[in-house]
């Protein structure tokens, strides 16, 4: 998960105001549902100590949305007397829960905002590709790569036989040339695209066509798919199925690969950091609070792994203002320069550095071995030393 569209949360001073709601079901009665929510809300703000303003702001943007959405719920995040986020959720929290916090209350989206990959699409045909990129926005066209436009033989005669091969070694080699200009646009948009995983879809021989020409690191990202098509208005419920599954894949086996730096990390001897207090070579893991939160602090974790089970997440860790103000001990903070330190979450701390420093953050599912009480990192050395 790329956390970095919180940022935006963390330019400002708490406390915050944050409310998750479920938004998925549309009944008869939804108008009277959203009324009582909208006052839920604000009587729950008002018990944990939400200043009127900031209150106010939530409830009014509640009530200013009251068409159905797509999401199954949203997260809603203010602070000073605005609304700084309002986020869809992929997964419903249950009901309503409000919090009123010196940090916004941001760990639960690890779970419910069921990001998956983007993906860079590729609509192959003879003349050229139609490029889009998917992410958590929806769907997006790129650019359009053309080569040389298809020689059908219309309405002129049949060549002569002494004719065909040559007819047909044109067209042949239109194609490749067009296979090739594919190919490069695809490695020319790759960089700046962010995109981990490539799906080509369109006509069959010419998807493997351009497959067959890309550099290697991107020929093994890309899936090709055995449905869809460029032509206008063609059906692409079988296309949208399989670059789902490709997307739900990747994600699975990139965690997969990111537990195994961790498990083999957590196993090596040494200390959690770069710095090898003890003289002895660091290892590539961080678990439990302190040294996640060391290493959360220090920029050394490449990606922050937050378990569904476990009590590390619920710990209580002191803050200042800045991301990088946090550590388990309240004196800590204060010699880092903060006056008056905040009891924060773990998990919300952990989530704020991420975000600030582009750390990756992972959920660990109920069920896959994952770090020891819910926190942990795979850190940015692993394999050296």
């Amino acid at each position: 998960m790329d956390v970095g569209f919180l940022k935006p949360l963390f330019d400002r001073p708490g406390p915050w105001a944050c409310v998750y709601l479920d938004t998925s079901r549309a009944t008869e009665d939804a108008p009277t549902r959203r009324r009582l929510r909208e006052r839920f809300v604000a009587g729950q703000l008002t018990t944990q100590g939400a200043d009127p303003r900031t209150r106010e702001a939530l409830v009014s943007r509640l009530a200013g949305q009251r068409a159905a959405t797509a999401s199954a719920g949203r997260a809603l995040f203010a602070a000073d007397g605005e609304v700084v986020l309002d986020v869809p959720l992929a997964a419903s929290p249950g009901d309503v829960v409000t919090s009123w916090s010196p940090l916004p209350r941001v760990a639960p989206l690890a779970s419910l905002r069921g990001e998956w990959p983007s993906c860079l699409v590729a609509y192959v045909d003879r003349t050229g590709a139609d490029l889009e990129l998917r992410d958590e926005g929806g769907a997006r066209p790129v650019c359009r790569a053309t080569g040389g436009a298809p020689r059908g033989r219309g309405h002129r005669s049949v060549p002569a036989d002494r004719y065909e091969w040559h007819y047909r070694n044109r067209v042949e080699n239109d194609w490749e040339h067009t296979a090739d200009l594919v190919a490069e646009e695809l490695v020319r948009q790759w960089p700046d695209s962010g995109a981990p995983l490539l799906v080509l879809a369109g006509d069959p021989r010419e998807r493997r066509a351009v497959r067959d020409r890309l550099p290697e690191p991107l020929r093994d990202r890309a899936v090709v798919a055995r449905h869809g098509s460029r032509a206008p208005g063609s059906a692409r419920e079988l296309l949208e199925a399989e670059i789902d599954h490709a997307r739900a894949d990747h994600a699975r086996a990139h965690l997969e690969a990111v537990l195994d730096l961790f498990r083999a990390g957590r196993g090596r001897p040494g200390g959690h950091i770069a710095s090898g207090h003890d003289g002895s070579a660091p290892s590539g893991a961080a678990e439990g609070v302190p040294a996640v939160v060391e290493a959360l602090r220090s920029h050394q974790a490449a990606t922050l792994l937050l378990g569904q089970a476990g009590g590390d997440m619920r710990h209580e860790v002191w803050v200042g203002p800045g991301a990088d103000q946090v550590a388990v001990q309240r004196a800590q903070v204060r010699a880092l320069g903060v006056s008056t330190p905040e009891p924060a979450r773990a998990d919300d701390a952990l989530m704020r550095s991420a975000a600030v420093a582009d750390t990756e953050v992972l959920l660990v599912p109920e069920g896959v071995a994952g770090p020891a009480g819910g926190l942990g990192a795979v850190l940015r050395w692993h394999g050296q030393g």
